[in-house]
C-alpha cells in the first residue's frame, strides 16, 4: 500500500481526507457498484449534499474504517 495520504476530492482542496463517500449513478453503474469520493472534515457535508440531491449517495464511512475493511484495495 502507498504511504501517500488520501486527499479530499473537493475541487482545489489538498487537505487529508478522513471520510469516504460511497456512491453510484444508477444510469451508469450496476446497483452493487460503489464509486468513491474522499472528503476532509470541512467538505464532507458539501460533497454529501451534492451526491445526495442527485440520489447517488449510498454511504459515508470514516477513511480508517473503510481502509480497515479492505475496501481501499477493491478498485474504486
Amino acid at each position: 500500500m502507498s504511504e501517500e495520504k488520501p486527499i479530499c476530492s473537493a475541487k482545489g482542496c489538498r487537505t487529508e481526507a478522513v471520510w469516504v463517500l460511497l456512491w453510484n449513478n444508477p444510469k451508469l453503474h450496476t446497483p452493487e457498484r460503489r464509486k468513491t469520493w474522499l472528503a476532509c472534515e470541512e467538505h464532507r457535508e458539501h460533497l454529501s449534499q451534492f451526491l445526495g440531491v442527485r440520489g447517488f449517495l449510498k454511504d459515508v464511512v470514516s477513511f480508517a474504517a473503510w481502509e480497515a475493511e479492505g475496501d481501499a484495495d477493491s478498485g474504486h
